[in-house]
């Protein structure tokens, strides 16, 4: 029977590993299994969807995406958690075999062993912007995702021309994608907690 990370198994492994949250890397973990089968929905994986995710961290999303997807891509910066990560989906009752772990910093990812369909992500404010359209440009199987960033950013990217927040990030996301606000996700299911909310940003490749 497989189930899902709560907060206190989220600071016993990070103990175990010895881990404590880093700033410069943007580690926040959501510790509710609630919001991240919430998150799982908003970008609409199904069984026949490979899914990647961008910095798992102790894997309670990752969980929930193999609820629901084919596969998981995992791009991990941190080696302590890419390295834990496959064990942590075994020991609560999910396959491994659907769990592909990659430990490298994903602005120099051009090519996956496998071709993934939708994108899910909970990026770090300094490099939310370039990471999404690097992806968007170098992935071109994607067809559509949800990553949580900064409420700035997600202005930004979902931007439409004639407004204050249009500019270069617009129109390069839109170029790739169709980019839209899909609601919020408190700051209070991070451990750390965030200083605010993050905003979930939904987008779709191809034809509106």
């Amino acid at each position: 029977m497989s189930n899902l990370l709560g907060a206190s198994q989220i600071r016993a492994l990070a103990d175990q590993l010895n881990i404590k949250p880093s700033k410069k890397l943007g580690q926040n973990f959501v510790v509710d299994a609630n919001t991240c089968r919430k998150i799982v929905k908003v970008a609409g994986v199904n069984s026949t969807d490979t899914v990647l995710e961008i910095g798992p961290g102790l894997g309670s999303l990752t969980l929930a995406l193999l609820e629901e997807a084919k596969s998981v891509i995992a791009i991990e910066i941190d080696k302590r958690m890419a390295d834990q990560l496959s064990n942590t989906a075994h020991s609560h009752g999910f396959d491994t075999n659907k769990l592909i772990v990659i430990n490298q910093d994903v602005m120099s990812v051009n090519k996956l062993p496998t071709e993934p369909t939708v994108l899910v992500a909970n990026l770090p404010y300094n490099i939310s912007v370039p990471v999404f359209l690097h992806l968007l440009e170098v992935l071109p199987t994607l067809r559509s995702g949800v990553v949580m960033v900064q409420a700035e950013v997600a202005d930004r990217l979902a931007a439409k021309p004639n407004t204050k927040e249009y500019g270069i990030p617009s129109v390069k996301a839109a170029w790739w994608a169709q980019v839209t606000g899909a609601g919020s996700v408190s700051r209070s299911i991070f451990w750390p907690a965030l200083l605010k909310s993050l905003n979930q940003l939904a987008f779709t490749v191809g034809e509106p």
